[in-house]
């Protein structure tokens, strides 16, 4: 399955005063057993902030396409977390979907929103040239000795941590206005 193809999926609930930690027992119970059906690429739950007084969770799941996204609203696993959510939240959940690199360049706290595929064509340009110029400066020099799938699988590792975790949310940050003009 390509990348391309792939779907992530926010969703937004309220737990109801007092259910929060019924909620997140019933929220990390259904992840367990969700994460084994088919298509399933990971789940992240940013819970409110300590001491902010909020009840929203937001909930991030990724599928490998849209087929495995349809089949898990249908799966038996997801009807009955539903019915259960249901007695432990306030009104209906919020979602939104986002396919391919959009997901990226959605700042915290932000709902996710599709950019201009060109726009996001130059922000990762902009985020992939420097890093991997300078990690063949850097990191390239001392692969050299090592064969070369196996350099290539240490450099191009190194390439998408230091995108994931530093370059692209920096990029984000500085083309915000950009993207969402």
């Amino acid at each position: 399955m390509a990348y391309a193809d792939a779907i992530s999926v926010l969703i937004a609930r309220t737990a109801k005063p007092g259910r929060e930690a019924d909620f997140e027992r019933a929220l990390h119970t259904f992840v367990q057993r969700s994460l084994s059906l088919p298509g399933q690429q990971g789940v992240h739950i940013v819970r409110p902030a300590a001491g902010s007084g909020s009840r929203e969770y937001g909930i991030v799941r990724k599928f490998s396409d849209r087929d495995a996204l349809a089949a898990f609203r249908r799966s038996p696993e997801y009807r009955e977390w539903n019915r259960l959510v249901s007695e432990l939240t306030e009104g209906s959940a919020r979602t939104e979907e986002l396919t391919g690199l959009e997901s990226w360049f959605t700042p915290p706290n932000a709902p996710l929103r599709a950019f201009p595929k060109w726009k996001l064509a130059i922000a990762t340009y902009t985020g992939v040239f420097p890093t991997v110029t300078l990690l063949n400066l850097s990191l390239g020099r001392l692969l050299q000795p090592l064969p070369f799938v196996l350099s290539s699988a240490i450099f191009n590792a190194g390439v998408v941590l230091l995108l994931t975790w530093l370059v692209m949310p920096l990029v984000t940050r500085v083309l915000n206005k950009w993207l969402k003009g």
